[in-house]
């Protein structure tokens, strides 16, 4: 049987030829785009193009978006989602609401492989990589499920969106697009634990995000037993790749830290932390940790303030991320678990 085409996967300029190797002007390729992003469910829907056409573009590629399996509404207004794709792999998104409008956290991967201790998604490792499409129907199923309109979007679901980079990328450009979702490079923010090697082809691209980067322990040791990245790129090694990262872009680090109650949260650690990355401009974005796994426990606010003002008297900039969506499990991976753990009871 051949495999079908997601065809939300596909550029503007893609579809374009595809419509004229299929026999029709390029611009139908152009009427197509415009379909997908204004909430089409099926070809037949498309009414502008030649049925002859339509039932060639049904035979060809796959429309198809996530299906809400699950969803989880939040006394702060956040919602979280368990997504059922085509082959039933389980999925999460959250939509958060600020002052500035909506964001929403996007997987890119069905699981993962990083293997995080303190990561909920790192359970059961990574089933597959997501497409392009499977991405952008995380955002089009949300806004339609919420009817509001998405403009920010954090690339900090379940997964390495850097193990995923080509269709992330893909990701981003037609999510971008004026007639996508019009999404503007600065206002996506891509997280990763580290990986150099996909770091520097990501400074390639010179892209306006934001690169926001998990460390969670400025000593090597440390940090290996937490993150196993660290043993392939250690911290002097993504310190440097980030000052690279940073002379190519121009773009300030956002650095992610996960304060773990007597383990990194000491006077030390922020010490060590700031004579790391000396060189280079950053935020530091200080995170309360989920206790998802057993010897991961958050501290006090005195601890937490304590940590906190080290940063401040050094003149960096450090805030501690705002817990929404507490009582809903919108930690990645938490949904999926408590999914599957149903799934195996019935």
């Amino acid at each position: 049987m051949t495999t079908k085409f997601d065809i939300y996967s596909m550029t503007k300029e893609e579809l374009c030829a595809m419509a004229e190797e299929l026999g029709e002007k390029a611009f139908r390729g152009k009427q197509i785009f415009g379909w997908l992003y204004s909430g089409a469910d099926s070809f037949e829907d498309m009414t502008n193009l030649p049925k002859s056409f339509r039932q060639k573009l049904a035979e060809r590629c796959l429309l198809y978006k996530p299906v809400i399996h699950c969803k989880q509404v939040s006394r702060d207004g956040t919602v979280k989602y368990a997504f059922r794709l085509a082959d039933g792999e389980i999925i999460e998104s959250v939509v958060m609401s600020y002052h500035h409008g909506y964001t929403i956290c996007v997987s890119t991967q069905a699981g993962c492989n990083m293997g995080c201790r303190f990561c909920a998604t790192a359970v059961g490792g990574k089933a597959r990589d997501l497409t392009a499409g499977e991405m952008l129907g995380q955002i089009m199923v949300a806004q339609q499920d919420l009817s509001c309109r998405i403009g920010n979007v954090v690339l900090m679901g379940m997964g390495e969106p850097l193990d995923n980079l080509e269709q992330v990328l893909r990701f981003m450009a037609i999510a971008n697009h004026e007639e996508g979702f019009c999404i503007g490079y600065r206002h996506f923010t891509l997280s990763t634990c580290g990986l150099c090697d996909k770091i520097k082809l990501l400074a390639d691209k010179n892209l306006p995000i934001t690169l926001s980067v998990s460390v969670h322990s400025p000593f090597n040791e440390e940090r290996s037993a937490m993150m196993p990245v660290n043993k392939k790129f250690p911290l002097e090694i993504l310190a440097q790749t980030l000052l690279d990262y940073q002379k190519q872009t121009g773009r300030r680090i956002s650095l992610e830290y996960a304060l773990i109650k007597d383990k990194n949260d000491s006077p030390a650690h922020a010490k060590a932390l700031m004579e790391l990355f000396s060189d280079l401009s950053y935020h530091v974005n200080v995170i309360p940790v989920n206790e998802a796994r057993e010897g991961f426990h958050k501290g006090d606010k005195e601890s937490l303030k304590r940590f906190l003002d080290c940063f401040t008297r050094a003149g960096i900039a450090a805030t501690t991320r705002r817990e929404l969506g507490a009582d809903i499990s919108a930690a990645c991976g938490q949904l999926k678990h408590q999914v599957k753990q149903k799934e195996i009871e019935k």
